[in-house]
């Protein structure tokens, strides 16, 4: 059933729908499988998508279960929850560093969202709400199975990402990680199954990671990954897409060079010349990211870092520019509407040089200019962050 189809069908099936779960007969359907890549593209992500109608129901769940849930909750947990978000968690990093602890037991949750075991959700869960109903509906869900493809493959465990429930369930299971964390004294900030505990010193905080490993997979049946877990002082850690510094004993903020690598491969997919794309379409999801993205950022200590990026970004976007004058009555014809003289135009035109070579030369950014590309409509990284784009 698409989206559109919903509201026919629940004005339809509607009391049909809710005897059925108020009568605990409701049976979920099976998610359906997509995977979308990792960071790394070496990997993929499995998200497990639930039909429209199995969508409304969880929702419902998760906006009579989110009150109850939120007092229980730690400060120190901001992932998915309302009013809360990573902005928060990067801020409370930044004071735990000013106070002076300043290495990080960085824990990485092997599959957190495909490792979460079914039997401990629900003694969790059990503890909390009383009407067996309801934690029959949620076990339902976590036990619906997954279709890949055409194949029907059974749920044993984890709970699917891309549910409207997921979230609050992997809060109040993480819930019990925060308790024990606070319990033992620590430092620390989790956002969903991302969790850094700042420690004073290198050798407490590999203490603080040997001791709390146990706790997590005897007592959560989760799985920690040792090879991506370590200890870090704070400027080597990845939190968020942004890494941290002191100066003057003040915790800074700096964005993490993977996040950088990232982004310039964003920008490079959204300025090839592949994808057919028109000038337009190109503007606007160019300038809708890099708003977003220097949105993400602005925490961050990054004027000088924006002035390198954008000097790469008026590269590509000149190169963008050449390729598309690839004739060379073309070429000519642009240049010297551009103001060159006739013979530098046809030597330029006739340039056998690379389109990289060609976007960094002086003939293109004399011609190209800053000024020119904002008025055609690009817009750029440190003009964004500095409030001069008039949004």
């Amino acid at each position: 059933m698409e989206v559109e189809s919903l509201k026919d069908y629940l004005v339809s099936y509607k009391d049909e729908l809710i005897t059925s779960i108020l009568r605990g007969k409701y049976c979920p359907n099976p998610v359906r499988r997509v995977e979308i890549p990792k960071e790394n593209r070496r990997s993929k992500r499995q998200l497990g998508i639930p039909t429209v109608v199995d969508r409304v129901i969880q929702q419902a769940i998760a906006q009579v279960l989110t009150p109850i849930y939120e007092p229980q909750f730690s400060a120190n947990s901001y992932g998915f929850r309302p009013g809360r978000n990573a902005h928060q968690a990067l801020r409370q990093c930044q004071e735990y560093i000013t106070e002076g602890y300043i290495y990080v037991a960085d824990m990485d949750l092997e599959k957190f969202f495909d490792k979460v075991s079914h039997s401990k959700l629900i003694e969790v869960l059990s503890r909390t709400i009383k009407d067996g109903r309801v934690i029959s509906l949620i076990h339902k869900y976590l036990n619906a199975g997954v279709m890949t493809k055409d194949r029907y493959e059974p749920s044993e465990q984890g709970v699917p990402q891309g549910s409207p429930l997921s979230p609050l369930l992997s809060n109040i299971m993480l819930t019990e990680l925060d308790r024990e964390l606070q319990r033992r004294g620590h430092k620390f900030v989790r956002y969903a199954d991302d969790c850094v505990i700042l420690c004073g010193s290198r050798r407490s905080a590999e203490r603080t990671l040997k001791n709390i490993t146990p706790f997590i997979e005897k007592k959560l049946f989760l799985k920690v990954n040792q090879e991506k877990s370590h200890v870090a002082y704070i400027s080597k850690v990845k939190f968020l897409g942004y890494s941290f510094y002191r100066v003057k004993g003040q915790g800074r903020l700096r964005i993490h060079p993977k996040s950088v690598q990232k982004m310039k491969a964003k920008i490079k997919e959204l300025t090839s010349r592949s994808n057919g794309w028109g000038n337009e379409r190109r503007k606007g999801a160019l300038r809708q990211y890099i708003i977003g993205w220097v949105h993400y950022f602005k925490l961050a200590d990054m004027d000088n870092l924006l002035i390198r990026i954008d000097e790469w970004y008026r590269r590509r976007l000149r190169m963008v520019i050449w390729k598309q004058w690839k004739r060379i009555r073309t070429r000519l014809a642009n240049l010297t509407k551009l103001g060159v003289n006739k013979s530098k135009a046809w030597q330029w035109a006739n340039t056998r040089k690379s389109y990289w070579h060609t976007a960094g030369s002086f003939i293109l950014s004399t011609t190209i200019t800053t000024e020119r590309l904002r008025e055609a409509g690009y817009v750029f990284f440190y003009r964004t962050i500095t409030g001069r784009l008039g949004l």
